[in-house]
């Protein structure tokens, strides 16, 4: 009886193991000219038909894209009139679960610390550019000195969020950790080898890793040093020498033979013997799924929608209700029997009240708090109303234009492409290529690090007769540029002084005897503080009343300016399916 049961549940599960083999199609070969992949035989064309989907970056949740009405808020009290409900269309994309702590940004200062020595003349500046504003906290009128010293560096704020960043430095971190992910991904693979841990190769300046030179050419890391990889993937098109059983056996034998002092190798000695053979195989490409893609700051569509996550009032198609803050409610108190009247955001709750009464109705801070004290949304992202604002991606213009666009919108587009040579090959930014730029501000920022492919501005060519877009910078199209004034018949640059329509200030970039921007101020009357390089900003923070905490309000800063309240998370573009979900019938409760 026992020997009947095993049988038949050994039929059972080749039958499942047939069906299910027969229901997979065959990806060894092109459906549509009968070639086969990655076969010698048929050229070696390279297919990676084992993807299995891309996964979810480190630290990121999946936020699932959808439709929305984008500016709909509940109060107005400020009546901006920039929050006109919009409707809008948001792709599916990766954020971070919190934003961005002292610690992992620490982790990046340290990191420019040892790769762009502040000793080094040449590097001094790359460094201090990345430093955050701490004296963001000082104040006129406060005793907060303390906090200039301590916030950033001690490691009772280490999982607190980073504040004093300006725009610009939230946005090459967003880079910077890029390129972190894929080198980790590669040592992890075995293609690229620990860099810091080999004596023959240092690592400072152009010598680091950059995951868009890696892909443009393997060859322009470490001016071409293949001694950084360790083993490639498999390449179809490598000529190998097919060898006996015979010839495979003395190989065999060879490797665990005993050195020179008669003693047998060990397996460490043996993988580290095999490893300086020198790189075998093929790099990875774009083309293998297996790099992360670029880090950014969400737009603001995407922040807004992320925040809102409206997906918990799903009704099959439709929204039920409407949502004032990142969780259900009118309120910002928890109404749950078990912690009923607690605060469920950090924020100020009235003028000289930023935290309430000791022991009761606390939010918890006086500042900011320790990320993820209070529960997530519905997608799983933490404090995206209260503790800190949030950098996006954004110029700040007062109108959401979706009659121009109403699917991931995004306003700061500038469309660059790589510098190519005489010679044909991709500029990489090295130590005498290197240029930095003054801000208003007058802080001195490198335009790109060295070892990063050099980008400019895409020409009058290269849009020719393109229907999508006409020219490389877009940041003012429809609101701001030539077209939008009284002279849209015009050449922009056949104009020697271009008409603004926003009249905001313009900082006199006088270089003084030392070399430097004389620091002064535009004494012109001006009427607004919108210009290109105006950034949003959204979210309600520890600073900020109950009415900055909709996800819905929105405000905006220069890129090059810094407070205590502003803070930013990092996004990325998901790939693929919308969902790694199929689809439900029905909602869930």
């Amino acid at each position: 009886m026992r020997r009947y049961i095993g049988n038949k549940v050994l039929l059972t599960v080749l039958v499942a193991a047939t069906l299910i083999s027969c229901g997979k199609k065959s990806r060894t070969h092109s459906e549509l000219t009968g070639w086969k992949f990655n076969d010698p035989t048929y050229g070696g064309f390279t297919a990676n038909t084992n993807y299995a989907g891309q996964k979810v970056p480190p630290g990121m949740v999946l936020i699932e894209g959808g439709t929305f009405t984008m500016g709909s808020v509940t109060d107005d009290v400020m009546f901006d009139w920039n929050t006109t409900p919009t409707k809008q269309q948001v792709r599916s994309f990766y954020m971070d679960e919190a934003e961005v702590t002292n610690l992992e940004y620490l982790f990046y200062l340290q990191y420019l610390e040892k790769v762009y020595p502040p000793s080094d003349d040449s590097y001094r500046k790359i460094y201090q550019s990345a430093l955050p504003d701490t004296l963001v906290w000082r104040d006129a009128l406060g005793f907060n000195e303390l906090l200039t010293e301590a916030y950033l560096r001690h490691p009772s704020y280490s999982d607190y969020p980073v504040v004093g960043v300006s725009w610009l430095q939230a946005t090459e971190y967003c880079k910077w950790r890029t390129d972190r992910v894929n080198e980790k991904i590669l040592m992890d693979k075995g293609v690229l080898k620990s860099l810091f841990d080999m004596d023959s190769v240092t690592v400072e300046g152009k010598n680091r890793f950059d995951t868009g030179a890696y892909l443009a050419n393997p060859d322009l890391l470490f001016d071409g040093n293949e001694d950084i990889y360790g083993k490639g993937l498999y390449d179809p098109n490598a000529q190998v020498k097919k060898q006996s059983k015979k010839e495979r056996k003395a190989a065999k034998n060879a490797d665990d033979a005993s050195g020179d002092d008669g003693e047998k190798l060990s397996r460490k000695d043996r993988k580290s013997k095999k490893s300086d053979q020198g790189f075998t195989g093929r790099h990875v490409k774009t083309s293998d799924g297996m790099l992360t893609q670029r880090f950014r700051l969400p737009t603001e569509s995407e922040w807004e929608y992320a925040a809102k996550a409206e997906i918990e009032n799903r009704e099959y198609n439709t929204i039920r209700g409407r949502k004032k803050y990142s969780w259900n409610g009118s309120t910002t108190r928890d109404d749950s029997r078990r912690r009923g009247g607690d605060q469920l955001a950090n924020f100020k709750q009235g003028k000289g009240d930023y935290s309430g009464l000791a022991g009761w109705s606390n939010d918890g801070a006086d500042i900011t708090i320790r990320v993820k004290s209070y529960d997530s949304n519905a997608f799983g992202l933490y404090d995206m109303s209260g503790n800190v604002a949030e950098w996006v991606a954004d110029v700040y213009r007062p109108i959401i234009d979706n009659d121009a666009n109403d699917f991931n919108y995004f306003r700061g587009n500038v469309f660059k492409k790589p510098l190519i040579d005489e010679e044909g090959k991709v500029v990489v930014v090295d130590y005498n290529s290197i240029e930095f730029d003054t801000l208003d501000n007058g802080k001195i920022v490198p335009k790109d690090l060295p070892g990063s492919i050099k980008y400019v501005p895409i020409t009058k060519r290269d849009a020719f007769m393109r229907p999508n877009y006409e020219k490389a910078d877009n940041i003012s199209i429809g609101d701001g540029d030539m077209a939008s004034t009284k002279n849209y018949y015009q050449d922009e640059e056949d104009m020697e002084n271009q008409p603004r329509m926003y009249n905001s200030p313009k900082t006199p970039k006088q270089i003084g005897e030392s070399g430097l921007i004389i620091q002064q101020y535009d004494t012109k009357t001006r009427n607004t503080l919108i210009s290109d390089q105006a950034r949003v900003y959204k979210g309600g923070s520890w600073k900020d009343r109950a009415y900055w905490l909709d996800p819905a309000q929105r405000r905006y800063l220069p890129e090059y300016m810094a407070t205590n309240y502003i803070g930013f998370r990092c996004a990325t573009d998901k790939l693929g399916a919308m969902s790694y979900k199929r689809r439900r019938k029905e909602p869930q409760r």
